[in-house]
């Protein structure tokens, strides 16, 4: 006797999930192979979503997409970890039609997102592994409390002008601020009124609280440096002049690992060193460095090569050669991707670096 099965079987089929993320909801949508099938909202959680799409196309394959942004990497790894192939994609590399710049919304992106993954438009960036994004972390706070605490410095030398207190001699020169004796003396400043005094005392203690915090900061760095995980590459990259423990620790924790980079194009790629073009026919511009890029890591590898072009006399000569036919900060660009070859060097063969050997 022939009975009647209401049970689907999607086995074999593909389908593609675009997610625009937000903080309390997200936008899904979920297109076939040849048909875009449904876009809702639901709340900001993985699980929800697995239990969606096991439901309405059981044993199918799944594959998802969403943004990089404020969110972070848990809803990748959480994807990962229920059995959908997500990846996690750079906005500026999703095409958009002019339509969809003019008329954005969130149902327009996660169609958007889930086009494109459909069609094979997109590329995952790379996700880090939870031992570096979590590691990464102290190094990023502590770079944030270094900008606080500038910022209250000079909040502080503004209050000061503003209401005519000079400094006294002793503290003309800049390298003598922030000491012991400067903080002494803000301390005994007298003013007419008592809640004038109060606002430079409270400026005083926050600024004294962030140089606390940024202290503590630095012994975490410092004692994170020292574990299995990064003493021995932390040991080699400061065998390059101009690297030490607190640019060495960025360096590891925001490339990773250094094997994941196929060519020293890729790397210069990833931190931001190369320049733009723009060419048309036989007309080629090219121009500054990109925007695009690790701005934390780009940031440490220039301060580092200004200091390494004094020390390597191989990078001091190039930097002096360069400078005849070019301003220095550009001529200082060129020395960075010269440091970051030597990085590369020392971290893909695990050997010091020996300076005065022109690569």
């Amino acid at each position: 006797m022939l009975t009647q099965s209401n049970k689907i079987d999607f086995s074999g089929q593909h389908f593609y999930v675009g997610l625009d993320v937000h903080l309390k909801s997200w936008k899904v949508s979920i297109m076939a192979e040849k048909l875009t099938l449904k876009t809702f909202s639901q709340d900001p959680n993985p699980e929800l979503l697995h239990q969606y799409l096991v439901k309405n196309f059981p044993n199918g394959i799944y594959h998802s997409a969403y943004e990089a942004g404020f969110c972070g990497y848990w809803i990748h790894n959480r994807l990962i970890a229920l059995g959908i192939s997500n990846i996690v994609v750079n906005p500026a590399d999703i095409p958009t039609t002019d339509k969809e710049k003019v008329n954005k919304t969130d149902k327009r992106d996660s169609k958007k997102i889930a086009r494109s993954l459909r069609n094979g438009d997109l590329k995952g960036i790379h996700v880090s592994s939870l031992k570096s994004l979590e590691d990464r972390c102290l190094l990023r706070i502590r770079g944030t409390l270094v900008k606080d605490l500038t910022r209250y410095k000079n909040r502080i030398k503004s209050f000061l002008y503003f209401h005519g207190i000079e400094m006294p001699e002793a503290f003309s020169k800049s390298a003598t601020h922030w000491s012991k004796r400067f903080m002494n003396w803000l301390d005994s400043i007298e003013l007419t009124e008592i809640s004038a005094k109060k606002s430079l005392t409270l400026l005083i203690v926050e600024s004294q609280h962030l140089r606390l915090t940024l202290l503590n900061a630095l012994r975490g760095i410092q004692e994170l440096s020292r574990s299995e995980a990064y003493a021995n590459n932390v040991r080699l990259l400061q065998t390059i002049p101009g690297i030490g423990t607190l640019t060495a620790m960025i360096i590891l924790t925001e490339m990773d690992t250094i094997n994941r980079f196929a060519n020293f194009d890729q790397l210069c790629s990833f931190i931001g060193l190369i320049p733009s073009t723009n060419s048309s026919g036989e007309k080629e511009n090219i121009g500054e460095i990109t925007h695009r890029g690790n701005n934390y890591l780009r940031s440490a590898i220039v301060e580092s090569a200004w200091i390494a072009a004094r020390w390597d006399l191989s990078l001091n000569k190039c930097f002096h050669d360069y400078c005849k036919r070019m301003e220095s900060n550009k001529a200082i660009i060129r020395i960075a991707r010269k440091l970051l070859n030597r990085i590369r060097f020392v971290l893909k063969n695990n050997q010091p670096y020996i300076c005065s050997v022109i690569k």
